[in-house]
């Protein structure tokens, strides 16, 4: 089959081969083809090593898909189910996913780095993104990272569900809590932050304003639902106007630099809540006082994958969609191919494009 490959981080040209095979589909396994994925920053932060993964790599994570075979202990699956995948499985049994933690399961990611289902030429072992590697046209993923959705939904709905969607609407619904009436802003535009703006918008917030630097994209943040759209250097007057200086009652974080955090907790009010989105890199630190963070009384907040329990959260998502309160299909900015990957990673390293869906014949 056709995959998408990294040979080694850092390099900024992916290797597109048709020699790729699979290792046998284990007892607790999925196979999926994939029918549609995602371009997303995270895979550019994979392929440059600001998110540690192991080469060779199939990138690719946010993706959907049609089931072609399953293991013998897998009863909740069956071939020709429509599944978007999850790049973040959890194991169901350990004290996080008891406890109401399921996006905080680390078992199968850790499993992802020594256990390689992607065979190259036949014998040289390729390990896919989170334990995924959508940038391909088939994969084998354990059955938690497969979760049934309505077959109506589009292959490229779908896919979007998979990541930037639930990150996130979810950093809204599920981390924030965000209350009808409040004021929000977002600082980062991309597929993330559009999806932050829905997640408030359907939560019935009045004044939400979308923050980037790039003017090209404030007109698809207000389509979608910023209320107000500005640029870094403008934000000062936008506290003034909608907020009477006093900052905002959230303050969402989506880009995954420290610079953009200390905006975030900036322009938000005292007693508000910083929520950071964004994935950044291990050596880029932010700090704030121990005063300010006691006597300004601002909660902050991570928010890993939308805090989502993705066995409800996918579908719920879904029929929001399917029911008009969520805009997908204006957020997909261009349909491509798998040989056109390492354009579409130039495209968006230039910062102009939203998400490019992969479509898989």
């Amino acid at each position: 089959m056709r995959a998408a490959i990294l040979t080694a981080v850092g390099n900024d040209k992916l290797e597109i081969r048709d020699d790729v095979t699979l290792a046998p589909v284990g007892p607790a396994d999925v196979r999926v083809r994939i029918k549609a994925t995602g371009v997303c920053h995270s895979d550019l932060s994979a392929m440059s090593g600001v998110l540690p993964q192991p080469v060779p790599l199939v990138p690719g994570h946010e993706g959907a898909g049609e089931v072609v075979e399953v293991g013998e202990h897998v009863d909740n699956l069956q071939p020709g189910d429509h599944v978007v995948i999850n790049w973040s499985p959890a194991c169901h049994a350990c004290d996080l996913c008891l406890g109401g933690q399921p996006y905080l399961c680390t078992k199968f990611m850790i499993e992802s780095f020594s256990n390689g289902r992607f065979r190259l030429g036949g014998d040289t072992t390729a390990f896919g993104m989170a334990g995924c590697g959508t940038w391909a046209e088939e994969i084998i993923v354990p059955w938690q990272g497969a979760i049934k959705i309505d077959p109506e939904v589009s292959w490229e709905a779908a896919a979007l569900i998979g990541c930037g969607i639930t990150t996130g609407v979810g950093a809204a619904i599920n981390t924030a809590k965000v209350r009808p009436g409040s004021t929000v802003a977002v600082i980062g535009c991309g597929g993330v932050g559009l999806s932050v703006i829905q997640g408030a918008r359907v939560s019935g917030a009045r004044t939400i304003l979308a923050v980037d630097p790039l003017e090209s994209k404030h007109e698809l943040a207000k389509k979608v639902g910023a209320t107000h759209a500005v640029t870094p250097d403008q934000v000062p007057d936008a506290i003034n106007e909608l907020t009477g200086g006093a900052g905002f009652d959230y303050g969402f974080e989506v880009v995954g630099k420290a610079a953009t955090v200390q905006t975030a907790w900036q322009i938000t009010r005292r007693g508000g809540d910083v929520i950071v989105v964004g994935a950044g890199a291990m050596d880029d630190m932010w700090s704030v006082s121990a005063f300010s963070l006691l006597f300004e009384g601002k909660h902050l907040h991570s928010s890993l994958y939308g805090e989502s329990d993705v066995r409800h959260d996918f579908p719920y998502f879904a029929k929001l969609y399917q029911a008009g309160k969520l805009d997908l299909d204006s957020m997909i900015s261009a349909r491509i191919r798998l040989t056109d990957l390492n354009d579409a990673v130039a495209a968006l390293r230039g910062g102009e494009v939203l998400r490019q869906i992969v479509l898989v014949d």
